[in-house]
C-alpha cells in the first residue's frame, strides 16, 4: 500500500480526511508519511509552493507549515487527492475513500484546503499557536 489514509479534527469536530504517503519504518524521501507527533502549524512566505498557492488562492497569505518534523523538511497541508500529490505532505479533503487496492484518496480538496486554511489562518492572526497531532 502507498498511501495512509485519516481523519481531520479541528477542536474536536470532524472536518474532513487527509491522506499521506504510506507509513514505513525508516524514511524514503517523497514516499513516507510524517512520523505520529504533535506538530505547530506556521505560515511560510517562501518558496516555490508559496508562490503557486499565491497565484491560485486570492486568500493566501504563506503555507500552512508544520515545523519540526522529524528527518523531513517544508511540510505542508496542501491540496491534492492521492499519495502521488502529497510528497511528504499532508493533503486534505471532505471526503475520503479508500480503493479496492487499498489506497487512500481525499476529494474535495480545494473546499477542504479553503476552509481550514482560513480557520488556521485566523488563529493564527489573533495570537493563537495552532498544533497538529498525528497519530
Amino acid at each position: 500500500m502507498d498511501s495512509t489514509g485519516g481523519l481531520l479534527y479541528v477542536d474536536d469536530l470532524h472536518v474532513g480526511y487527509t491522506c499521506e504517503d504510506q507509513r514505513q519504518e525508516f524514511k524514503v524521501p517523497e514516499e513516507t508519511c510524517i512520523p505520529v507527533g504533535r506538530y505547530q502549524v506556521v505560515l511560510r512566505n517562501e518558496g516555490g509552493m508559496n508562490v503557486r498557492y499565491t497565484e491560485r488562492f486570492s486568500f493566501h497569505r504563506g503555507m500552512l507549515h508544520l515545523l519540526r518534523v522529524p528527518d523531513f523538511s517544508w511540510v505542508y497541508f496542501h491540496v491534492g487527492n492521492d499519495d502521488d500529490d502529497t510528497s511528504g505532505c499532508i493533503l486534505v479533503g471532505l471526503d475520503g475513500s479508500r480503493s479496492t487496492k487499498g489506497e487512500y484518496t481525499v476529494g474535495r480538496s480545494v473546499i477542504a484546503y479553503t476552509d481550514l486554511y482560513k480557520l488556521i489562518y485566523a488563529a493564527i492572526k489573533s495570537g493563537e499557536e495552532v498544533w497538529v497531532e498525528v497519530a
